[in-house]
């Protein structure tokens, strides 16, 4: 089966059924190596024409279409997918998804370098906030006007009363951002945990997605406990640990709607006496700002290890110095200049007027980026992100911290494309200088000073 090429787009027609034996009698290794050769700026499967699919059956057409990115850097993925075919995929592969899913050829002809400059007036919603970020960026840089949906509500309000050339639903950008189990709120990671918590938790837990948010500023962590049954005193020695090791960090750890109905009541004591707080309620401190300044929300604490960059980190710096610039670029619609590059700590000589953020990788390689933004660039990430420009520092703050998310995605992209496999943290944001300096403080690393339109922008790569 041979991909049709069409306006710079490869698509691949498979029909009937697509399970393991059959997805791999349609595609040969020539058809492969086809694909890998053309100069196209998408490969995608349409899925059409085909009546079932399981898991086994797309994995086949995932390893092709993960050959040809590799290769030649192509958007890959598949389209023309109902709302069943698409929620099917997003659940076979759940957080994982490293390919795109379009909901019509239309739709993904938006995010092709070929059908630039339209200005088409587009209409999206997701339900996850980040791909509406994602796809809003990508959109405006080929020249389109992106009008984003914050609410399913919304979304339905605005289709039925507006008039779009392009409506965009049950779509993913599979190269942008990373989905992890947990998310951010206020600078406090909440993890959301459920039934038992025996000695299953410290296999089920991504200790070290956890080391690395410490690793990158954050203080404040809430377990998400209002499904949690009981707890055993393997669950009990797990959070102890965790609640120790936090303490090293100057770090904060709560329970939420944690009922000890069911569970030794020592227990409780014993956790409180390791460092944990318990809430009855989410809102007891996420409604609280003088509460989540206290618990460390705002803080951030010396790092307990500084480590020097290493040789591998530093021959990726370029890969990770474009897609910043590509990124805020898309954003401003500004030329970036690059004005000077240290290796040093990090020295911010203006510290008004400014915020920043950052970011952890960890795996094959790790370390932590930080982008430090003046306002005026901030402001302008915020205006494409929800639709208007605001001065609401939170929400400013919250557009960079997305800003950030899909910049991590990218720079997973771009390594995973080199063979180098790392995760991300979910982004931290600092609205005071003075935070951020106290994450970075006597840590060496890589500053790069650029320059978009006469506005400052900084760089900073540590670990």
């Amino acid at each position: 089966m041979r991909a049709v090429v069409k306006d710079s787009i490869a698509i691949f027609s498979p029909q009937g059924f697509l399970d393991a034996t059959n997805a791999q009698s349609l595609l040969t290794v020539e058809d492969i190596t086809a694909t890998e050769s053309l100069n196209v700026d998408m490969v995608l499967v349409s899925l059409k024409k085909v009546i079932f699919f399981n898991r086994n059956g797309l994995d086949t057409f995932v390893k092709m279409l993960s050959k040809v990115r590799a290769k030649n850097r192509s958007i890959v993925g598949f389209c023309d997918v109902d709302h069943k075919k698409y929620k099917a995929i997003t659940k076979f592969y759940d957080d994982n998804i490293n390919f795109s899913v379009f909901k019509s050829r239309d739709v993904a002809a938006l995010f092709s370098t070929t059908f630039k400059n339209q200005q088409k007036n587009v209409l999206l919603y997701s339900d996850d906030k980040s791909q509406r970020s994602a796809m809003a960026i990508e959109l405006h840089d080929n020249g389109h006007n992106p009008i984003i949906a914050q609410s399913k509500a919304e979304f339905d309000e605005k289709r039925s009363n507006g008039n779009y050339d392009v409506v965009i639903v049950d779509t993913y950008l599979g190269q942008m951002g990373q989905q992890v189990a947990a998310r951010v709120t206020g600078n406090a990671v909440i993890y959301t945990v459920s039934s038992f918590l025996d000695n299953e938790i410290s296999d089920s837990f991504n200790i070290s997605y956890h080391n690395n948010s410490l690793n990158v500023g954050f203080r404040l962590f809430i377990f998400d406990a209002y499904k949690v049954v009981s707890m055993n005193i393997h669950g009990l020695n797990f959070f102890s640990k965790l609640a120790s090791a936090a303490a090293e960090y100057n770090a904060t750890i709560c329970f939420v709607g944690f009922n000890f109905e069911k569970t030794q009541a020592s227990f409780k004591e014993t956790l409180e006496d390791a460092g944990i707080l318990f809430f009855e309620q989410m809102d007891d401190i996420l409604k609280n700002k003088q509460l989540l300044n206290d618990l460390g929300a705002s803080s951030s604490g010396a790092i307990k290890n500084k480590r020097a960059l290493n040789k591998v980190i530093v021959t990726e710096l370029p890969r990770f110095i474009n897609a910043t610039v590509l990124t805020i670029e898309m954003m401003t619609s500004a030329k970036a200049q690059k004005e000077a590059a240290q290796i040093e700590k990090i020295s911010i000589q203006n510290k008004e007027d400014k915020i920043a953020s950052s970011i952890g990788f960890y795996g094959d390689i790790d370390g932590m980026v930080i982008l430090v933004f003046p306002q005026a660039i901030a402001k302008q990430a915020c205006e494409l992100l929800i639709g208007e420009a605001t001065d609401d520092t939170e929400l400013i703050l919250d557009s960079l911290a997305e800003l950030v998310n899909i910049l991590g995605g990218k720079i997973k992209t771009l390594l995973a494309d080199e063979k180098i496999s790392v995760n991300i943290t979910l982004p931290r944001t600092y609205g005071s200088i003075d935070d951020l300096l106290e994450v970075t403080q006597d840590r060496k690393g890589v500053q790069v000073d650029l320059s978009f339109a006469n506005d400052k922008f900084l760089f900073f790569l540590t670990r």
